[in-house]
């Protein structure tokens, strides 16, 4: 006998009560079919997220497929480092103002939305500014103007007016970290294609002796680098669709 049947025909302030089994059964198959709602709502919303994570790696990657941000995006990617360090500082902003976007989107206005948001997002600009400066001396350096610009990237601005003012916490910061996670790749990537035919290097270790391809170190084969790897990353996309 199950413990649900047990309690049913048990005394309860000295009053025998009895259950009919038919009562019992349509109790614990009412307890099943609310575990079995709960799992399946868990593996949906499991599944959910797991889209709005891997959608800006790939399927809406903001380099390859938006279009977006190409301004830093063929600006520091000289090398594989500098591409890493700003796609992990970007990826960093865009999931705190998502974070605090959610949090406060109630509160806001909405004839001064635009500008709070870029109120937000300067701040976590600021953070990373100064810690980089900080820890990553020699990055920084390099990075330069293109930090304190990341406040006006189309990308940060466009999750926090598109997504995070319009949905839940922890779907914005899901959100805000594959869309950074992507767009990290996309310039880890480039970064690393132009640096190895440009001076046979990856990430700062020679293995190919002599000079590269002096043109992919400039900006005309920023552009070159790029064109292709969309193209790549179309191809990609239209095997995994």
């Amino acid at each position: 006998m199950s413990n649900l049947s047990r309690m049913a025909s048990g005394t309860r302030f000295g009053i025998r009560c009895r259950v009919q089994p038919s009562s019992v059964k349509a109790l614990e198959g009412k307890r099943c079919r609310e575990i079995l709602q709960i799992k399946w709502c868990l593996q949906t919303n499991t599944m959910n997220q797991w889209k709005n994570f891997s959608k800006g790696l790939l399927k809406e990657n903001a380099v390859f497929a938006l279009f977006l941000g190409l301004c830093p995006t063929l600006g520091v990617t000289t090398s594989a480092i500098n591409g890493l360090g700003m796609g992990l500082a970007t990826t960093f902003v865009l999931v705190m103002s998502n974070l605090v976007v959610s949090l406060v989107k109630n509160f806001i206005p909405d004839k001064v939305r635009i500008p709070s948001f870029i109120v937000i997002i300067a701040t976590f600009v600021t953070i990373v500014e100064m810690v980089m400066k900080a820890y990553v001396p020699v990055l920084f350096d390099a990075l330069g103007l293109f930090i304190p610009l990341i406040v006006v990237n189309c990308i940060v601005l466009g999750r926090a007016e598109a997504f995070a003012s319009k949905n839940g916490v922890w779907s914005s910061i899901v959100d805000g970290a594959g869309m950074g996670l992507g767009f990290g790749l996309a310039l880890t990537v480039l970064g690393s294609v132009r640096e190895i035919l440009g001076s046979g290097s990856i990430f700062g270790f020679k293995f190919i002796a002599g000079d590269g391809m002096l043109v992919f170190v400039l900006a005309p084969g920023a552009f070159i680098a790029l064109g292709y790897l969309i193209v790549l990353a179309n191809m990609l996309k239209e095997k995994t669709s």
